[in-house]
């Protein structure tokens, strides 16, 4: 439970957005529907039709969490029967973790424990009760925990706007050598850029002016040469906020001011 009238679980276990059927602890069934998901951090929210008087779950900081912690796994089976699973935490890094889908966790937590099917979408719990967050086999081949306090900021999202805005660019790039005559010309201390391979048609990067072919220089006064680069800038602002972009054109360097936007739903 995130509320008494709302639960969060893991996205890729929600195959439908109308008539899904909540089962209570005390095995009462009750209909909810999807109020919004994020693929990026692989959590939804679903709005019940109505309030539970159920206790809520206690959510753990994971500042006491260290590899080789004790942790239970609860998940319920295909037919809704309870299932745990006891084990360790194998791996743990408490500091900001990217997804492959380009969300970010608070904490990387790998638990060592079998991950039965039904268990995405459940709960780790630690040895004194509190939950340490919702378990997913999206976001990482071994399986890992989705950490409370991601949970807690993107829930809040999902429940008020029914997304997580996330700015994009709205381009396709690849890492592009610079000539060392065209760095001598241009006095360029970098050797590789990025190449825009893609320019979305109406995206933030079209209508700064930005266009096919343009090598990427810099982004926020930063130096890019790998697409990872740019998406740790782009973590640093928000939608409507405005980037300055330093790119090659025809061999010579322009500079454009993007203003960001939301990434599309997919």
């Amino acid at each position: 439970m995130f509320r008494n009238d709302a639960i969060v679980t893991a996205s890729h276990t929600v195959r439908r957005e109308e008539d899904i059927t909540v089962v209570t602890p005390a095995g009462e069934r009750v209909k909810a529907r999807l109020a919004g998901r994020d693929p990026g951090t692989d959590l939804a929210v679903l709005r019940l039709e109505r309030s539970l008087d159920v206790k809520l779950p206690q959510w753990s900081s994971a500042e006491g969490l260290r590899v080789g912690s004790l942790v239970l796994a609860l998940g319920r089976t295909w037919r809704g029967n309870i299932v745990a699973s006891a084990g360790i935490i194998s791996g743990f890094i408490n500091a900001p973790w990217k997804t492959w889908r380009g969300g970010e966790l608070a904490q990387f937590i790998r638990p060592d424990l079998s991950f039965y099917p039904g268990f995405s979408g459940g709960p780790l719990v630690e040895s004194g009760g509190e939950f340490i967050g919702i378990n997913t086999a999206a976001l990482h081949r071994t399986g890992i925990t989705i950490p409370a306090a991601t949970i807690t900021k993107v829930g809040t999202e999902l429940l008020e706007k029914g997304t997580v805005e996330r700015p994009y660019l709205g381009l396709a790039m690849q890492a592009a050598p610079l000539p060392e005559s065209l760095r001598g010309k241009l006095n360029l201390n970098a050797s590789e850029g990025l190449l825009a391979v893609h320019v979305d048609p109406g995206g933030p990067a079209d209508k700064a002016g930005v266009l096919l072919g343009d090598v990427l220089l810099e982004l926020g006064n930063t130096p890019v040469s790998e697409t990872e680069s740019v998406l740790d800038q782009l973590r640093l602002h928000k939608v409507g906020e405005e980037i300055d972009a330093t790119l090659v054109r025809g061999g010579v360097v322009t500079r454009a001011r993007i203003k960001l936007q939301a990434r599309p739903a997919r």
